[in-house]
């Protein structure tokens, strides 16, 4: 039985991949594909039971899915609406995304075999989440830094989206990213991603992994002191940030998220 997650697989097909930005041009890391389904709770029914019956999917589906290379639930914290939760799925290649969705409907017919119990128990998952989402895929970008280890705990998850310029110029990034970035003690993960497909083809997203809101706010004032110790010259500081400012237009959006630490994978 197919939910709502599996119906990004049936437009795939007809996409086609774009081509490199700068951003990435100095690097030869294999990226990863992300898809991002964006689904609302219906706020009539009761949710009681949501993380246990998604817990029950994920234990007999997802986490047995082997072209799933990592998985992420994360739910409103300061967004624009409460009600939004993001199901997020890494892959190895854009084949696999097709693929795993045939794995997905292999494991449900497996892990659910009784045909009324698996109707009933999509039913009831149906049911916490409005008819509307929204599907957008996303490829990686070769200067994240991965989490040391994997937290039990629930964390906060900063998404900076950035609009790029698109133009063909500045650079630069990789170096900030490996000199800032990567050196914050507070910044337990970074994935930086760009735009493959949904809605605006200038999304740079960037993923921010933090253990407190209060670790958020505070690295800011590291970020600072880092750039200041890699470019200690003010004048070749400012040139820098200059000549990489150039690759954005200047307009962001910040939202932050909790994860589901049992939804992890």
């Amino acid at each position: 039985m197919k939910t709502k997650r599996n119906l990004l697989s049936r437009v795939l097909v007809i996409l086609v991949l774009a081509s490199t930005i700068s951003l990435a041009q100095e690097n030869e890391q294999k990226p990863v594909f992300i898809t991002t389904t964006t689904m609302y709770f219906n706020l009539n029914t009761d949710g009681t039971d949501w993380l246990k019956t998604e817990k029950e999917y994920f234990d007999k589906v997802t986490s047995q899915n082997e072209l799933v290379v990592a998985a992420h639930v994360v739910t409103h914290f300061y967004t624009e609406d409460n009600s939004e939760v993001k199901f997020v799925y890494v892959y190895n290649n854009w084949a696999d995304i097709e693929k795993a969705n045939e794995i997905n409907n292999k494991l449900i017919e497996k892990n659910f075999p009784d045909e009324t119990k698996r109707k009933a128990f999509f039913d009831k998952q149906s049911s916490y989440y409005t008819k509307q989402h929204s599907d957008e895929i996303y490829q990686s970008l070769p200067f994240a830094k991965q989490a040391a280890v994997k937290s039990t705990k629930s964390q906060i998850f900063y998404v900076r989206n950035s609009q790029m310029a698109l133009n063909g110029e500045g650079k630069g990034y990789n170096d900030y990213a490996k000199n800032v970035i990567h050196k914050n003690p507070l910044v337990k993960a970074y994935y930086p991603h760009r735009h493959l497909w949904g809605s605006d083809s200038r999304d740079f997203l960037e993923v921010f992994v933090f253990d407190s809101l209060a670790d958020l706010e505070i690295s800011a004032d590291k970020n600072q002191e880092l750039a200041m110790a890699a470019w200690p010259d003010e004048a070749k500081r400012k040139e820098f940030f200059k000549e990489m400012n150039k690759l954005f237009t200047g307009k962001h959006g910040d939202f932050i998220f909790r994860n589901v630490p049992e939804l992890n994978k």
